[in-house]
This record gives C-alpha cells, sequence and structure tokens, in this order.
C-alpha cells in the first residue's frame, strides 16, 4: 500500500487542513496562480516531473459535499488547471486527478485538483 493510501486510511473530514492553514497563510505558499475563487501551487511530494494543484478559497472537504451552486467554481477549477497547463507548455498532455474519501485515496478533506505531466503516465492508475 503506497504512503499516500495508507494517509488517506486515517485522515478525516472536518479537521483543519494543511490546505487551509496556506489558504490563511500560516503555512507559506508560492502560488503559481491565485484570483478571488482559487489557488494553485507545486505539490511538496510531487508524483510527476510536472504535479501542481489547484485548490478552492471555499472549504469544500470533497467533491461528492460539493452543492449543486459549487457549478461554477468546480468548473473554473478546471479551466484554471487548463491555463497553468498552457503556460507550462504541457502541450503533449496532462492527467486530472480529484480523489474523492477513503477509497479514492483522499489523505487531504479540503477539495483539491491534482494535475499531473511531463512522462508518460500508466492506465488504469490505481
Amino acid at each position: 500500500m503506497s504512503d499516500e493510501v495508507q494517509l488517506a486510511q486515517t485522515a478525516e473530514a472536518g479537521e483543519d487542513t494543511i490546505f487551509g492553514k496556506i489558504l490563511r497563510k500560516e503555512i507559506p505558499c508560492n502560488f503559481i496562480y491565485e484570483d478571488n475563487l482559487c489557488v494553485a501551487f507545486d505539490d511538496i511530494s510531487p508524483q510527476a516531473p510536472v504535479h501542481f494543484l489547484v485548490i478552492p478559497r471555499k472549504p469544500i472537504s470533497q467533491l461528492s459535499k460539493a452543492d449543486d451552486g459549487d457549478e461554477a467554481l468546480l468548473g473554473h477549477l478546471l479551466i484554471v488547471a487548463k491555463k497553468i497547463a498552457q503556460k507550462r507548455n504541457l502541450k503533449n498532455g496532462f492527467r486530472i486527478v480529484i480523489n474523492d474519501g477513503t477509497i479514492g485515496a483522499q489523505s487531504v478533506y479540503h477539495l483539491h485538483v491534482h494535475v499531473l505531466s511531463g512522462r508518460q503516465l500508466q492506465w488504469p492508475p490505481g
């Protein structure tokens, strides 16, 4: 079992998260993108040569807990991911991953979009 999957087995929703601390600037972070709805930054434990996260400022614990009213925000996260991928010249493609819950290996209960690229990614992923 990978370290990430093991960590997901003990993570709990409702706790303050590292992403909340980053958003409140309690933990320093070099944002590669920032607007009034979301921020993006490079993953501190990259799983590919390019690995960044896009997170909403709104504290949505997981995708399955998002409200119908979050539709525009969720779309915005993907558009931001695409814009950063273009800026980083990822012309050969990238993978978007959103982990949800224990089975989905979610280890931080603040919705976040992983963007991975820079090498040939395998299928199936898990």
